[in-house]
């Protein structure tokens, strides 16, 4: 045994090494956009386009207090959009995929797993396939031009993964809690309300987690429904389609740097704020 061992130990060494070596590889590259993006919000225009990936030689806060202080730039509004667009979507995504996921989870009717693999396949198709159709429709039935046209392609991409979840973990919850609750007189929606609520709490605080993030990253729903030309422009702009046009349309990298901080930060923000009040909330224990 001792000898295996000797023989194995360089093998074992080795492949840590390497193991190491790729996590580290990974997590740089996971952390480096993030710091780049950082130092080159404290760059003038200039200075960035002098040097792209330096540090800034000059340090200077221009860029957040342009941002931050000037009106043409639409921080306000868009930050608006953006809060508004996702905390109505995480209503109506929680919301749905509770009764969804409840009803495929526990009642069974001919068409459950038909129903079932519809809202899987919602999941496997590309996003970015059906924005054309959807922009299509919602032109020809004169939705295009309005703030709520977000909400709906928003919703039903969120929608499948929620379902998805809320189905699953209803399944681990013990049937027979429901069938105590029922002989000492609870009915269904007591039963609903009392019982399977509270414990799929984890589940609800995981897409609210998730639908946050995605929410304050929308751009490509954005820019494919609504057009620059379109009166409803800037209405609908969110933080990350301000931060495109800065980037992009404007060239001004600095500004758009120190958007992406900001999303980065007000993100991370609501994240803590979760992570504390789950605490009051969320239940883990069947028991």
């Amino acid at each position: 045994m001792d000898k295996k061992a000797k023989t194995n130990r360089p093998g074992k060494l080795i492949g840590g090494f390497f193991m190491n070596l790729v996590l580290w590889i990974f997590s740089l590259s996971c952390i480096f956009p993030l710091v780049w993006m950082l130092y080159s919000s404290f760059k003038e225009k200039r200075a960035f386009n002098a040097d792209i990936i330096g540090l800034p030689k000059s340090p200077t806060l221009i860029n957040y207090i342009r941002i931050l202080t000037n009106k043409d730039y639409h921080l306000g509004e868009s930050m608006w959009n953006s809060v508004r667009t996702t905390v109505l979507s995480i209503v109506l995504i929680v919301l749905f995929s509770y009764v969804v996921g409840y009803i495929l989870a526990r009642v069974r009717f001919k068409l459950n797993r038909v129903l079932y693999a519809m809202f899987l396949m919602g999941m496997l198709i590309p996003v970015h396939s059906l924005l054309v159709p959807i922009y299509v429709v919602f032109r020809n039935c004169g939705l295009s031009n309005r703030w709520f046209t977000l909400l709906l392609p928003y919703i039903s991409f969120g929608l499948p993964m929620g379902i998805f979840l809320v189905e699953g973990y209803v399944k681990g919850i013990p049937v027979s809690l429901e069938e105590a609750a029922a002989i000492d007189g609870a009915g269904a929606v007591t039963q609903f309300f009392k019982i399977t609520i509270p414990m799929l709490t984890p589940t609800v605080f995981f897409v609210m987690i998730t639908s946050i993030i995605s929410g304050f990253q929308v751009f490509d729903t954005v820019y494919m429904m609504v057009g620059k030309a379109n009166p409803a422009y800037e209405s609908t702009q969110t933080v990350v389609m301000l931060f495109y046009r800065q980037a992009f349309d404007y060239g001004h990298k600095g500004y758009a740097a120190a958007i992406s901080i900001l999303i980065f930060l007000a993100i991370m923000l609501v994240t803590v704020i979760q992570m504390i009040g789950q605490k009051k909330w969320v239940n883990y224990d069947y028991e």
